[in-house]
């Protein structure tokens, strides 16, 4: 329940407050987002799976945001950032389809 109430409170602040993310930040929260849907689908296929584990899932969503944001930064200061940006989305991607099939095996038995 508590998961549920920060959500609802995090989006109602975020409704009212309208924040504006920087110039500079904007190439970067995509792949953070992304990176933090794959942590969070980790997270719910590892709690039906029963090995959920909250400090595994705290490291893991901070890493996978951090690492996503370095390899972005890192092909933006080599000149190739939207190659890379690409390459991060396509391996979270396939992460994140991965876990929702296993999401729906689960819910389903499908």
């Amino acid at each position: 329940m508590i998961p549920v109430l920060g959500l609802v409170a995090g989006l109602a602040v975020g409704l009212f407050l309208d924040p504006s993310v920087p110039v500079w930040l904007q190439p970067y929260l995509p792949i953070a987002v992304i990176a933090a849907m794959d942590a969070v689908f980790g997270a719910i296929r590892a709690i039906l799976d029963g090995i959920f584990n909250d400090k595994v899932f705290v490291v893991s969503f901070l890493s996978n945001v951090v690492v996503a944001a370095f390899i972005v930064f890192l092909g933006d200061q080599l000149g190739v950032g939207s190659q890379l940006s690409t390459g991060v989305v396509v391996v979270l991607g396939v992460r994140i389809f991965s876990n929702v099939a296993s999401i729906r095996r689960h819910l389903f038995r499908a």
